[in-house]
């Protein structure tokens, strides 16, 4: 008994991540992904470069590198490699894929690793811009997914050869919603210089049964055909086209596996950014087996990093994004909109009411639109997400209060004269990492769990008295949940709100 434990305790020890003792990951890439001696690594590196005809690019700011070993990917990643030897950068972002582990619109950094090495070298953490990151609520800390993820541990050989000293950020990146990727975009912006290189580590097109993406049939034109569904990519990639680009995986399903760095890179580039595609190789064209073949791209990025303050929707001055004229012509619009709907049975347009929309009623914004009756709550019904014009969402609610909001009576003609209206204009939704982030009288809330979610607009806690324990429980109910639903499991996303009335 007593030996069997001795083992356990030595199996315990030995699985310990490399990282555990001296904050040091020692990357479990080497002697598979790449070789583990220094000094065949180097040689195998030099050989790809040395393949490489440098297009002598100036000014490079990113680069897009594939993420597979060596021995496939290698000498596609050389040529952006080839880009940057001898250049200074004070600091290199690695922005990769999360392959093993789940994050919901997070991107994840080490939580105490202080030092990245390969055969080659030890690389330091830049952990001054790594704290700064920290501060933000879709930052996660987590050493072992870190350990796990080849996708940003692959680049660090061939950007030691390339660089030499430098300080590392490793992001790995779970699963963002567009506006999430724009948002950490933003972020990253805010605190790079004109001595940051980004990496957007990803591989293209994963196609075969292997990886359940068979888009065109498997024979003689298959790798004609996958080569164009990269290219058109390529090509959005190339135009700096983050719509562009993210709205291709709806049209096509392609398995681009770093869809996301790629993403938060896209939000990132200046205007006046120039992409170059240096190199595309398949393993399926490696190998001459299409059956399962993996895309690997190389492309460059010039032009100079623009710093900007962060600036987020929700943090934007609310007197900014409507004027006094433009709050008194859209409560005017509700009212009218619902007097000519009692009268006629349809919605009328903003020129039969004799009502002029300006431009910032003319913003795509979520709306609620709230009745009162002599202080009590009458009718409110709305939109969370900016889908259509504000003004059109105004008009569309107001209707929607008063004849279908199912907890009260459908709105008289006779009740109109006493009908207080309120207008609620919202930012676009942002999930947060825990309810204790949510501020009661700043922030409207959505809780979902189970396939049930509810909503209370920012106004909602004030008005009623309710600290945030209270007010989450009555969301909680609201939602058909138990009242302590909120406590565990449950997720949020917080927006912000424009709020005005005809009493003020």
């Amino acid at each position: 008994m007593e030996a069997k434990k001795i083992v356990i305790l030595l199996l315990l020890i030995f699985t310990l991540p490399a990282y555990s003792s001296q904050a040091i990951l020692d990357s479990p890439l080497a002697g598979s992904w790449y070789p583990s001696s220094s000094s065949v690594l180097k040689k195998q590196i030099d050989k790809y470069v040395d393949n490489v005809k440098e297009k002598d690019l100036k000014n490079v700011i990113a680069l897009i590198l594939p993420h597979a070993g060596y021995t496939y990917s290698g000498q596609t990643a050389a040529y952006g490699i080839k880009e940057i030897i001898g250049k200074k950068y004070s600091r290199v972002i690695i922005l990769g894929p999360s392959h093993r582990h789940s994050m919901r619109n997070k991107i994840c950094l080490p939580k105490d690793i202080k030092a990245f090495k390969t055969p080659l070298a030890t690389t330091p953490l830049d952990e001054n811009f790594i704290s700064k990151l920290k501060q933000f609520s879709e930052v996660t800390l987590n050493d072992q997914a870190q350990y796990n993820e080849h996708s940003v541990q692959i680049e660090l050989p061939l950007l030691q050869i390339a660089l030499g000293q430098f300080k590392l950020v490793p992001i790995v990146v779970g699963q963002l919603d567009a506006s999430t990727a724009q948002k950490i975009g933003k972020i990253l912006n805010s605190l790079i210089d004109d001595n940051t290189l980004i990496i957007a580590s990803s591989d293209f097109t994963h196609y075969g049964q292997q990886f359940r993406y068979t888009p065109v049939p498997l024979n003689f034109q298959t790798e004609e055909k996958i080569k164009k569904l990269d290219m058109d990519s390529v090509e959005e990639i190339k135009d700096i086209n983050f719509n562009g680009f993210n709205d291709y995986f709806s049209k096509t399903g392609i398995t681009i596996c770093g869809r996301n760095p790629i993403l938060i890179l896209l939000s990132m580039l200046p205007k006046n950014t120039h992409a170059t595609l240096l190199h595309y190789d398949t393993s399926g064209k490696q190998t001459g087996d299409f059956t399962n073949s993996v895309s690997y791209v190389s492309m460059a990025f010039t032009g100079k990093w623009v710093k900007k303050p962060l600036l987020l929707k929700s943090e934007k001055t609310k007197n900014d994004v409507l004027t006094q004229g433009d709050k008194e012509s859209l409560l005017k619009l509700a009212r009218s909109t619902l007097v000519y709907y009692m009268k006629n049975k349809t919605i009328p347009t903003p020129d039969q009411l004799g009502i002029e929309i300006t431009s910032n009623m003319r913003k795509k914004m979520g709306a609620f639109v709230t009745l009162h009756k002599y202080g009590k709550l009458r009718g409110c019904i709305g939109e969370i997400l900016p889908k259509r014009p504000l003004y059109i969402a105004v008009m569309s609610q107001a209707v929607n209060a008063a004849l279908r909001d199912y907890r009260f009576p459908k709105v008289t003609e006779q009740e109109l004269p006493n009908l207080e209206f309120e207008i609620s204009a919202l930012t676009p939704p942002e999930p947060v990492s825990s309810y204790k982030n949510i501020v009661i009288g700043k922030d409207g809330m959505i809780i979902s769990k189970h396939g049930y979610s509810a909503v209370f607009l920012p106004q909602v806690a004030p008005e009623q008295g309710w600290n945030l324990a209270q007010t989450l429980t009555h969301l909680s109910q609201k939602a058909g949940l138990p009242a302590n639903a909120w406590k565990d499991g449950a997720e949020f996303t917080t927006f912000q709100a424009i709020v005005f009335n005809e009493k003020k």
